[in-house]
């Protein structure tokens, strides 16, 4: 985990806020922090792919990670597995489909995954959705956050990729300042 002082949360956090605010309005700092907070949570792969089916192997496609929240048809013990899941499922979804969208064609063409049937957005918009219910004891205080990343789902995508897109020139400056010097 990646302590909140740390530089690369802090430059999460002044992406995330601005292009957030700037590209698709939405100035919610719990929102903002949440996003931020998951990119840098996402750099360290076990995070990405911590979920484990029952024999212990990462669950890496969104089909088996929805499989595996099913506490009545599904292996989920209980309602926090599904909450636990699903959590995850909204986090990863998210992830990919706004820093990784052309990595979404390339999961579509292997028919061998259930996850070639899956509707990313569709999954994770649910999923926080599901997510934003459990609003009892300890989650209640988080539930509305849950809520609202539902509702913005496709507009918290959309900021994702801009975060993305100035992420890339950061990596190229010279491109950038060559694109510059031609405007």
């Amino acid at each position: 985990m990646i302590p909140d002082d740390h530089p690369l949360q802090k430059l999460f956090l002044e992406l995330v806020g601005r292009h957030y605010a700037e590209e698709i309005g939405i100035r919610d700092s719990e929102v903002v922090g949440y996003v931020a907070h998951l990119l840098a949570d996402f750099c360290d792969a076990e995070q990405l792919f911590k979920i484990h089916d029952a024999a212990g192997q990462p669950l890496t496609d969104v089909g088996s990670l929805l499989m595996e929240s099913n506490p009545i048809f599904g292996p989920a013990p209980s309602f926090d597995r599904e909450r636990q899941v699903r959590k995850h499922i909204g986090d990863y979804t998210l992830f990919f489909t706004g820093m990784f969208p052309e990595s979404l064609n390339r999961v579509r063409l292997r028919h061998d995954r259930l996850e070639s049937m899956v509707d990313w957005i569709k999954a994770g918009k649910e999923s926080y959705y599901v997510v934003s219910k459990f609003d009892c004891f300890e989650y209640t205080k988080v539930a509305p956050l849950f809520g609202r990343l539902s509702n913005n789902f496709e507009q918290c995508v959309y900021g994702l990729n801009c975060v993305k897109n100035e992420l890339q020139e950061m990596q190229h400056p010279i491109m950038r300042r060559d694109s510059e010097l031609v405007m």
